[in-house]
């Protein structure tokens, strides 16, 4: 094909820059314009204010959907005697204040947050204020550009920061936000991070405000409880768990299960509080720990079958309901989706503290053990 004539150079490049840029190009920055990045958008901002929580400097996060189609985003933090006043103002006006390096004291709200910048941009409207030492600091932005001056007012009590935001209607195909969907994300942080307390609240349904507030104080164990409720189970309180902290992964885990219970089991795996769907090192770990104990136990007590059972390893946990999540200072996810965990060193560290911790609770309940791991080899040898 000739190219005679197509006169490409240099003059036709476009250098597009900060809001210029996001503007432009939304997807590149929250993956789409329709509710995949609205979805995002909101979770960029919730973002910033569970990092807070989780850093000590907060102790809630409250998230509310407002009447004429925004988002308040509100903290109890350290307000101006903290982080934020100029600072916040640097995160809401420049990509170099995007999030920090991910690492075991944060949390993936947003699986690729670039920071306020990006949510402050794709808002037709953002109002930013901060509370505290008996003073206030707010601006107000249209699309990105600064169309208040700061103010500062006293006396005034309490503390925090607010953002409320109204995703842009130029930008977005759609901006309804799913109750539901939103509530199920903050209830899966709430039980990934124990002590944080998450509220959400929809101010649109004309019959009343529908509110929720999640905090579990026994973490995963909590999570697995739910899952197994929620698949039609009886209450049980033998949920096995623990967590770990290991040098070797630069991280730490925690980790429950249940176990048959349940005609729907499932193992769920998450890294920094994001979930990993296709799976990775910390699974593959926690199944081979599981393997081990079970495999161990059965030849110990001479349970008939166990001579079988490495033949139909992958047959023990197919009965399990758990929750395997680890925290890592430098989780390594596998292809752009961050679905998939790849480190290498989360494999041998969870499976070591799984068979260690699930064989002394066996050892501590020989019954209660007995009962289960003679069902998972009369099952497998019933085949």
């Amino acid at each position: 094909m000739s190219t005679e004539g197509m006169g490409y150079d240099a003059a036709h490049i476009e250098v597009l820059e900060g809001r210029e840029a996001v503007r432009k190009r939304p997807g590149m920055y929250v993956g789409s314009t329709g509710e995949r990045g609205l979805y995002h958008l909101v979770l960029g901002v919730v973002d910033r204010a569970v990092g807070e929580v989780l850093a000590g400097r907060a102790g809630s996060v409250d998230v509310t959907l407002t009447a004429d189609g925004g988002v308040r985003v509100a903290d109890d933090g350290a307000g101006c005697g903290g982080p934020y006043g100029p600072d916040l103002e640097a995160q809401l006006t420049s990509f170099q204040f995007a999030p920090g390096p991910i690492g075991r004291h944060t949390a993936v709200v947003a699986p690729f947050s670039m920071g306020l910048f990006v949510s402050n941009a794709l808002s037709s409207r953002l109002t930013a204020e901060v509370r505290g030492e008996g003073t206030r600091w707010s601006k107000e932005y249209a699309r990105g550009v600064e169309v208040e001056l700061a103010d500062a007012e006293g006396p005034l009590t309490g503390k925090g920061t607010t953002i409320s935001f109204w995703p842009d209607t130029e930008i977005f195909e759609t901006t309804w936000l799913s109750f539901p969907v939103l509530a199920e994300r903050f209830r899966q942080l709430a039980f990934l991070n124990r002590g944080l307390a998450v509220s959400l609240a929809d101010e649109r349904p004309a019959n009343g405000v529908r509110r929720v507030l999640y905090q579990f104080p026994d973490g995963v164990r909590d999570f697995v409880a739910a899952l197994d409720a929620e698949a039609g189970a009886c209450p049980h309180a033998d949920v096995f768990g623990f967590e770990r902290e290991d040098t070797r992964m630069a991280g730490t885990m925690e980790v429950a299960l249940l176990w048959g219970y349940s005609h729907s089991a499932q193992t769920r795996g998450f890294a920094n509080s994001l979930a990993t769907h296709e799976g990775g090192t910390h699974l593959d770990g926690f199944r081979e720990g599981v393997v081990d104990a079970v495999t161990a136990f059965a030849r110990e007590r001479e349970l008939p079958g166990a001579s079988g059972l490495d033949a139909r390893a992958d047959r023990i946990v197919e009965g399990l309901t758990a929750v395997v999540s680890v925290k890592l200072d430098q989780p390594e996810y596998l292809g752009a989706t961050r679905t998939l965990l790849g480190n290498t060193d989360v494999r041998v560290c969870v499976a070591e503290a799984v068979r260690e911790h699930l064989g002394t609770w066996f050892e501590e309940r020989p019954e209660r053990a007995t009962r289960v791991v003679a069902g998972i080899v009369r099952d497998i040898g019933q085949d």
